[in-house]
């Protein structure tokens, strides 16, 4: 159906008796891909529901080219890069990519498409701070006009996401006030977001997670030895100002 899952997954969090009963595992997503581009240019619900998934499913990819089913998978990891893509044949699905799939816990897990952060990390955004930044699908900067060459850079959808990582801890209180402040102003438009980070002052490593305003935070386990620390952050949400979020982060760094 065409619902906004915002509210809905809101109702977990924020109602104490359904919270008490029931877990909120995670969000699913069925993407037909014969109907997806003009679902997703119609309809900002279906645009939503991407950006909002834990797994996404494309189902009726034999009714479409292999060019246009490359391009919707393109379209779809630039909406919500965390989500993983799957190939559905009349439902036929493993248990195992349906349930406990543990969308909303505060765990160290936050695995990003690496084929975004390559292709998005592109031309040259080195800014002599130490870190990278790994942008959405509508970077305008002039190393980022490819010229549509080797691209799929065809569709202003407002549902965009973008990362942010970076090798230096970030300073505890600076980036409390930032995230605060952030969710505070631009809540209602943030889908999902989700980073493990590395802080300044503690050997383990910082798990946040959020839905619209919603943001939890917990200590996740220690750096193993050896391991280079860093921190990760992906945002999806609707029209958000990519800028201001990635220059405020770096502000955080300590």
């Amino acid at each position: 159906g065409l619902a906004d899952p915002g509210p809905v997954a809101q109702t977990f969090f924020m109602d104490d008796e359904i919270a008490e009963t029931y877990l909120l595992d995670s969000v699913l997503t069925l993407v037909d891909a014969k109907h997806a581009a003009q679902q997703l240019n119609d309809r900002q619900e279906a645009r939503r529901q991407v950006g909002f998934a834990d797994q996404i499913f494309i189902s009726k990819s034999e009714l479409v080219s292999a060019e246009e089913t490359e391009a919707l998978i393109h379209r779809l990891k630039h909406m919500n890069p965390r989500a993983p893509q799957q190939k559905v044949h009349f439902g036929d699905v493993p248990l195992s990519s349906v349930f406990d799939l543990r969308g909303f816990n505060l765990n160290a897990k936050l695995d990003i498409d690496p084929d975004f952060l390559k292709e998005d990390g592109q031309g040259g955004h080195d800014h002599g701070h130490g870190h990278d930044h790994a942008h959405g699908e509508h970077c305008d900067h002039p190393s980022h006009q490819h010229g549509g060459q080797g691209h799929h850079h065809h569709h202003d959808d407002d549902v965009k996401s973008f990362a942010f990582k970076s090798e230096r801890p970030f300073d505890a209180a600076k980036l409390e006030d930032f995230l605060g402040a952030i969710v505070n102003i631009y809540g209602p438009r943030m889908l999902r977001y989700k980073g493990v980070l590395s802080m300044q002052g503690t050997d383990r490593k910082v798990i946040f997670q959020g839905v619209h305003q919603l943001m939890g935070s917990d200590l996740g386990p220690l750096w193993a030895e050896g391991e280079q620390r860093s921190s990760k952050m992906v945002f999806i949400g609707i029209d958000l100002p990519r800028d201001i979020f990635l220059q405020g982060l770096e502000q955080c760094l300590s």
